[in-house]
């Protein structure tokens, strides 16, 4: 019992101590106390003394014996000397225990071999052994775990065909198997399935379904389920409100994730660092960088001790929407404090002073790195890259990229493209073209990114026939243009008065499944407009919108831009009246662009007009719209609107110099 105590306790060396004592004594110690101590030995090669000491010492082992022993070979991954002492047992004439073949098929399940845990699943038949529950389960998770749910479900059927019931354990593996996979209608098809036995779906399992419709921003599902597992008298856990809260931030609606953390707290519940990190990761996102400092500081004065990640948001959030001092303090603060033990957090800094071109405060960060022993990441030198680069200090950013390899780091497409925009946008297409024959050289894969920068490069020297070229290499090397690139192209075949190829283009990518987009839409009909072919460029606005295809305020600006141009007041009039049917944000820029458009023509009637819509739709003048009003009633020789004019601008509080 004193060793079985000591064993128990996790006290191996007092344990072993009264076993020498005991052995000294002629005292023979049981099996349970040796599987005990082999138990809590599995990690140490110590384990298999013990077992020598066991033989010689002639105890009478049991089944869990052979089993504590394959499972502590595996732990070590010492995987062929568990399987050989498998075998072993059974060459001494003992019969293999289910225990001892369920801690292979686990440990081979954990490590992903997935196909060698079957066939010992299936060699237990060969020895007369039935599965049970426990045998099933792990491996129907291994095979959900490694995507192979059909199979999952075989085994599930398999199961029931040898008379072992599939108890909840196992349906809340399948379930989590289909939400691994994001396939939450199969999750819920599994909870059919339990109701339909007579099993009553547990907290693990709505956990489960909460976690899986968090991931596809169903936030009814998730709070639904919550209100179903209350009904239920369920007790909400940690991982539950994490769920609620994960939910309640991604969707931006941070005071209801507030409240929620205020009813978990009065239900007794303590919030754990993941909690405090979700919530305060959401309200940097939202903006609410204040809000954030004071729950962080909260987590402290409850001594819960922030992570890497927390630091992290809070960070990232000073430095995005606070001030660059107030990141700065902070992360001054943790660096006095010893708490930063990566480069994560140097990285932030960096980027963000790279980001505002003060690169100079950059590089001096670069060197603190290697004052506090932290080995930076490539992550790093892109940010400086990218500081250089929009200091326009492309010669030091280019030695930055040359010394990325003394550090034992390799640049990535990231790297290269990032210099090849800077090269693109000084006019060096040369320059970009060399860099990324290096790129191509070094073996690193350029991304549709790369290639859209040298499509523009090509475009700006309007080299349009290579730029094509190139968007049939991408095709040809399985790299798929986005929308970005294609826009690229069509806007410069839209500049060289090249209207047929710019829609060529637009089919093109329809045939590669790239849906466009409003800007494609917006600029194939101001090319159509600067090439005067208005009645071309009215035909195909009203095609996008029989289409029921969603246009944007510029698709409607430049049609009204172009009609006012060419003086038809009516036609832009009904343009304009369309884009106020339609949701748009009217700005009082927008009733200004109209009447400075129509005042040009001298189409006072419309100029007044427009001025009793602004007016009704309460946006107040201002003097350069009036001046413009007034001068076109001048150009006409209206005197009577230009005092009628003077009335309305004193009636708004406004009055004229």
């Amino acid at each position: 019992m004193f060793a079985f105590v000591y064993s128990r306790s996790e006290m191996v060396h007092d344990a072993l101590f009264v076993l020498a004592k005991m052995k000294n004594l002629n005292i023979r110690a049981s099996i349970l106390t040796y599987n005990s101590l082999l138990f809590n030995l599995r990690h140490t090669n110590i384990m298999l003394d013990v077992y020598e000491e066991i033989k010689a010492s002639g105890t009478p082992q049991s089944e869990y014996t052979t089993s504590i022993l394959v499972d502590g070979l595996c732990r070590q991954s010492l995987f062929q000397e568990a399987v050989a002492f498998h075998q072993e047992t059974e060459r001494k004439g003992s019969m293999p225990s289910v225990a001892s073949f369920n801690t292979l098929i686990s440990r081979f399940c954990e490590v992903g071999y997935v196909d060698v845990a079957k066939s010992f699943f299936c060699m237990m038949f060969k020895y007369g052994l039935l599965p049970d529950a426990y045998s099933y389960n792990i491996l129907i998770h291994g095979l959900c775990v490694a995507g192979s749910m059909e199979e999952a479900l075989e085994f599930t059927n398999d199961m029931e065909n040898h008379g072992v019931e599939p108890d909840v354990v196992t349906y809340n593996i399948l379930a989590k198997g289909f939400h691994l996979l994001g396939m939450m209608r199969g999750a819920w098809e599994i909870i059919c399935h339990m109701l339909h036995k007579g099993l009553n779906p547990d907290i693990v399992i709505h956990t489960i379904l909460m976690c899986g419709h968090c991931q596809t921003g169903d936030i009814e599902k998730v709070f639904e389920l919550r209100e179903e597992m209350l009904s239920q008298g369920f007790q909400l856990n940690d991982i539950c409100y994490s769920v609620l809260l994960s939910s309640l931030c991604k969707k931006g609606r941070i005071s209801e994730a507030l409240s929620l953390l205020h009813e978990m707290e009065s239900i007794g519940l303590k919030p754990d660092l993941v909690t405090y990190s979700i919530l305060i990761h959401g309200l940097c996102k939202q903006g609410e960088v204040q809000h954030a400092v004071q729950l962080y500081n909260k987590m402290h004065s409850k001594r819960v001790f922030p992570n890497s990640f927390t630091h992290s948001a809070i960070l990232w959030g000073l430095s995005e929407k606070g001030t660059l001092s107030e990141a700065r303090t902070f992360f001054d603060a943790l660096t006095k404090s010893g708490l930063i033990k990566d480069i994560v957090l140097y990285n932030i800094m960096i980027y963000r002073y790279a980001k505002l071109g003060k690169i100079g405060e950059a590089v001096q960060l670069y060197k603190q790195i290697f004052e506090s022993r932290i080995t930076p990441s490539i992550v790093t030198f892109n940010s400086l890259i990218y500081g250089f680069c929009k200091s326009r200090k492309l010669a030091e950013a280019r030695t930055w990229l040359d010394n990325i390899n003394t550090h034992g780091l390799v640049p990535t497409a990231v790297t290269y493209t990032t210099l090849m925009n800077a090269l693109c946008e000084e006019g060096n297409i040369r320059g970009m073209l060399e860099v990324l024959s290096e790129m191509e050289t070094r073996a690193i894969k350029p991304t549709n990114v790369t290639y859209t920068v040298v499509v523009k490069g090509l475009c700006k020297q309007h080299r349009l026939q290579e730029s094509l070229h190139l968007l049939d290499s991408m095709h040809a090397k399985g790299i798929s243009p986005d929308e970005f690139t294609y826009n690229t192209i069509i806007h410069c075949f839209c500049k060289a008065q090249d209207m047929r190829k710019a829609f060529q283009l637009h089919s093109e990518m329809l045939l590669h499944n790239l849906q466009p987009g409003p800007v494609t839409y917006n600029v194939l009909i101001n090319g159509l407009c600067v090439n005067r072919d208005l009645k071309e460029a009215d035909r195909y606005f009203s095609f996008l919108q029989d289409q029921n295809i969603r246009l944007t305020k510029p698709a409607y600006t430049t049609l009204i831009k172009a009609h006012c141009a060419k003086g038809d007041a009516s036609k832009a009039d009904a343009l304009f009246r369309q884009m106020v049917e339609k949701g748009f944000e009217i700005s009082i820029r927008d009733y200004s662009a109209m009447i400075n458009r129509l005042s040009r023509r001298k189409l006072t009637t419309n100029v007044k007009v427009f001025l009793r819509m602004m007016l009704s739709d309460g946006i107040s003048l201002d003097q350069e719209i009036c001046l413009v009003i007034l001068n076109a009633f001048r150009g006409v020789g209206d005197l009577n609107s230009e005092f009628e004019l003077l009335a309305v601008t004193i009636k708004h509080g406004l009055f004229p110099d």
